[in-house]
């Protein structure tokens, strides 16, 4: 009885879990840029691949979910950028950093919006361009609205993706294979890339 009761809330709980993770992933690695490595493409489409499998998880509310923490993230990024890298950069005087960031206000003031948008598309990118964005003073609205449209194509798009994906049998019995195989894969990618670019 115990033990049926606990398997009950174990259950009940298993979603939740589910929601909370994806939504941390998502934010942290929009929103800080040590989070650069994280398999967002593929926990996106594998978390589709999951829902699909699972019936306790509302596709719905899943998509819900990692729209507000790509969002949530961006937005992050792009505060920390502004508020703590601009007055770093001003505060080190330096000729090459200026022209730097001279350069990025320029290129923000004229191609940010599409910038922002598409660089979701990204691994690496994804992550340090709104941060960039924020040093570079690009506009708040325009930041704004490029990060609510990126974050709704890229997160829900491939999301919905990996939802009727499951639809092909063998996809759907293998899902939760797959999602493994697609997370490993990418963290694997990610971390040697890193390791490569270090030496």
């Amino acid at each position: 009885m115990v033990q049926a009761s606990f398997d009950a809330q174990l259950t009940q709980l298993a979603p939740l879990l589910f929601y909370i993770i994806a939504f941390i992933v998502m934010y942290v690695e929009n929103g800080i840029m040590l989070g650069f490595f994280l398999p967002g493409d593929s926990l996106l489409f594998s978390a589709g691949l999951v829902a699909a499998s699972n019936h306790s998880i509302n596709i719905s509310l899943l998509c819900m979910v990692v729209f507000l923490g790509a969002f949530i993230g961006d937005q992050t990024g792009y505060v920390i950028g502004r508020k703590y890298g601009r007055p770093y950069i001003d505060k080190k005087n330096s000729p090459k950093l200026q022209k730097m960031i001279i350069r990025a206000e320029k290129f923000y003031d004229r191609s940010g919006w599409w910038a922002v948008v598409a660089a979701r598309y990204f691994p690496w990118i994804r992550t340090f361009v709104p941060p960039l964005a924020g040093a570079a003073k690009m506009r708040y609205y325009s930041f704004l609205s490029a990060n609510a449209v990126g974050a709704l194509f890229w997160s829900v798009l491939i999301t919905l993706a990996g939802y009727y994906s499951a639809s092909i049998p063998w996809v759907k019995s293998s899902s939760y294979a797959i999602a493994a195989f697609f997370i490993s894969a990418s963290v694997i990618s990610s971390v040697t890339g890193y390791l490569r670019h270090r030496r």
